[in-house]
């Protein structure tokens, strides 16, 4: 009944919140969509740890495309062997995943350390930054620590298979049965994330900038140019 629940119930229960809790945000709550920029406040930590989170999740989210939606009989097909994925898997999840833990921990000591920063943010602030660390954590230690010392979990196999089936609504609860704790820790942290999306600033993330890049650049002119021009 345990593995039923959380293995089935759970997961529709937080990507049904996720869903349609984003979709209220958005009908009624619009003005509160985006995440507000606090670089009036504070530069320089914010240009470290910004750019480290923003980058290392968009990696790890490739990552975990490639690994929990890519079927394994596909890497096989395309002559890739296993010792080369978990290779890559390794070293560049790995890398993404140090990259997504530093920047938040960098944004966490910025928002608890600078005044002005601090008195304009909310629990949900924290929240969301603290789930961040310990999602992010736990997917750096699956994949750099225990992957390396105990042994190369094959969870293509299981975890893939398994994630794969929730959105076709067949889902194969009993391959979660025997993974490793450690890695169910980690997926129910990143479902539980998944659900607390709409009600934090981590809703953005559905309005990702991509538009931006056939933007028009915008021009800046100082002062001291129009006095010099005496407007």
């Amino acid at each position: 009944m345990a593995a039923i629940f959380w293995w089935v119930i759970f997961p529709y229960i937080t990507l049904a919140i996720m869903i349609f809790g984003s979709i209220y945000r958005f009908a009624f709550r619009q003005l509160s969509w985006v995440a507000p920029s606090t670089e009036f406040f504070e530069k320089k930590w914010l240009k470290i740890g910004s750019p480290l989170f923003h980058y290392g999740l968009l990696f790890a989210f490739i990552g975990h495309v490639m690994g929990m939606v890519i079927p394994k009989a596909f890497y096989h097909w395309m002559g890739v062997s296993d010792h080369m994925y978990h290779f890559l898997a390794i070293y560049g999840g790995g890398l993404a995943g140090l990259m997504v833990v530093v920047g938040v921990v960098i944004l966490l000591i910025r928002k608890m350390t600078i005044d002005r920063v601090r008195v304009h943010a909310t629990f949900a602030d924290f929240f969301s930054v603290i789930s961040l660390i310990i999602v992010a954590g736990l997917g750096v230690y699956v994949t750099l620590v225990y992957n390396t010392t105990v042994v190369a979990y094959e969870y293509r196999d299981t975890i893939g298979p398994w994630f794969r089936s929730l959105f076709v609504f067949r889902p194969q609860y009993e391959l979660m049965t025997g993974v490793p704790f450690v890695f169910q820790l980690h997926v129910v942290a990143a479902f539980t994330l998944f659900a607390s999306i709409p009600f934090t600033q981590l809703v953005h993330l559905y309005s990702a900038p991509v538009h931006y890049l056939n933007r028009a650049f915008q021009q800046y002119r100082s002062r001291s140019a129009y006095k010099r021009r005496g407007i």
